[in-house]
């Protein structure tokens, strides 16, 4: 549970003003605080810290930019003196900040995600300081998304020397416990048997057994979502092996894995009224006399050949025969996450994750949810001339296209392969990672798209 929000009202007041509500706060002020702020050069941006006579912090003044900004609370939690504070909008007069319930929504949560350290394996950085939301039921709705987005973090930032297939796998049986969902697995060998041939040949070369995690949560009326993540909990490369700067970050390749727990905490924490399923093949891409090979011609579990182009385009195929298994079902959707592509990041950096859907109203409402939740998507095009590019003379597709353009599509191109054009679908191409700090997003792994994909479940199926 999250350290930095706790229940209470006996707290020092944090007045939260936008910049045009200054002055005129500031004119309501006693002439001892005019001075006190005048003297310390405060400009009206940002926080300033207001004294008692004993030299206690009695009250916090924070000056934001932008009170429709989803970070709103921006890195207090970790400038503020150690304490408990408490949001204050008595003083506002701008519109934007009258909503109480939203605003402290926003800023809660924003608190909680600037607080957020992964100390599993470090000591001694100082505690941030705690905020106190008034309402239980207000404050475990700010909680369960904390959590989900910080266990999505902690996931993708644990060393692959702790976090292999069945350490995955364990995470998610932890969830399925915590929230009363069922949970089954295929490993090793025995997918080969169950007919999931792709999960298993890139996963067979590594000591860590690869494995199907399949959870399952809600009621069977409730309609149908399934949640597909890329477990591939650390990339060598395989055969075709990456250079050290390139495999530096690979602890992170199970992203996409972490990104669909992350969202199915969200939806068991809100008691989101759908029938969820999530499936991740865990596996690590390693290298080994029985390593898949370049030019190897494999089966999948839908039946088609892949002629193996590229080793380290694995991800692809482990996804491809989860995509088959959920498709099975006809769910109502079917959203996938996972760190696929290079390539993607050239089109749209590292903090905006691309997004490819086959039905026009869910691509819709994502995006603006994205919008409205300050977690920004981008859809890019499913291109239906450039399947050309994945043909292949000796097997029904190639799982890597020879071209080095437009790498983000083909990968998408491979995996719509795999699922019927009459099921909802909507893939996710992530970094999974902050390249760079800022407030609420640390250096390091991080949930990208599923504020946005949560807001739009919710509207399409919230009561």
């Amino acid at each position: 549970m999250d350290s930095s929000l706790v229940l209470g009202t006996s707290a020092t007041p944090i007045t939260l003003l936008t910049t045009n509500d200054y002055e005129h706060w500031l004119g309501e002020q006693t002439p001892y605080i005019q001075n006190v702020l005048k003297q310390s050069a405060f400009k009206g941006k940002g926080h300033a810290l207001l004294f008692d006579d004993q030299g206690y912090v009695k009250a916090v003044v924070f000056v934001c930019d932008d009170p429709a900004a989803f970070f709103l609370a921006a890195d207090l939690p970790n400038q503020l003196p150690s304490g408990t504070y408490q949001l204050d909008l008595t003083h506002t007069q701008d519109e934007n900040l009258k909503d109480e319930s939203t605003v402290l929504s926003r800023f809660a949560v924003s608190w909680g995600l600037a607080a957020y350290r992964f100390d599993r394996y470090k000591q001694g950085d100082n505690e941030p300081a705690v905020l106190a939301v008034r309402d239980s039921q207000t404050l475990d709705e700010i909680r369960t998304f904390v959590r989900a987005i910080s266990l999505t973090r902690n996931l993708v930032n644990t060393p692959a020397n702790d976090m292999m297939p069945e350490h995955l796998s364990a995470a998610a049986q932890a969830l399925a416990e915590e929230y009363g969902a069922s949970i089954e697995e295929i490993v090793g060998e025995e997918l080969l048997t169950a007919n999931y041939p792709m999960i298993h040949a890139v996963g067979r070369a590594s000591a860590h057994a690869p494995r199907l995690i399949d959870l399952r949560w809600g009621n069977d009326a409730d309609p149908k979502i399934t949640l597909v993540g890329k477990g591939v909990c650390f990339d060598s490369g395989g055969l075709n092996i990456k250079p050290g700067n390139y495999m530096r970050l690979m602890k992170k390749d199970m992203g996409g894995a972490a990104h669909v727990l992350g969202l199915a905490q969200m939806i068991m924490g809100m008691n989101l009224p759908v029938r969820l399923r999530v499936l991740i093949p865990a596996v690590e891409n390693a290298v080994a006399g029985n390593a898949f090979r370049p030019g190897d011609v494999l089966p999948t579990r839908q039946g088609l050949s892949v002629e193996i182009d590229n080793t380290d385009a694995e991800g692809r195929l482990v996804l491809c025969d989860a995509l088959s298994e959920a498709d099975r079902e006809s769910p109502d959707a079917i959203i996938d996450f996972a760190t696929l592509t290079g390539a993607c990041r050239v089109a749209l950096g590292t903090e905006l994750p691309g997004m490819f859907c086959n039905d026009d109203d869910l691509a819709h409402e994502v995006f603006r949810s994205g919008q409205l939740t300050g977690d920004p998507v981008w859809q890019l095009p499913l291109h239906a001339d450039y399947q050309e590019m994945l043909k292949s003379d000796v097997a029904d597709t190639v799982n890597s296209a020879a071209s080095p353009y437009a790498g983000a599509i083909t990968a998408a191109l491979f995996l719509q392969l795999f699922v019927s054009p009459k099921t909802a679908w909507m893939h996710f191409d992530v970094m999974a990672w902050n390249l760079r700090g800022r407030p609420g997003r640390p250096v390091g792994g991080e949930a990208f798209g599923l504020r946005a994909v949560f807001d739009a479940l919710q509207a399409r199926y919230g009561r």
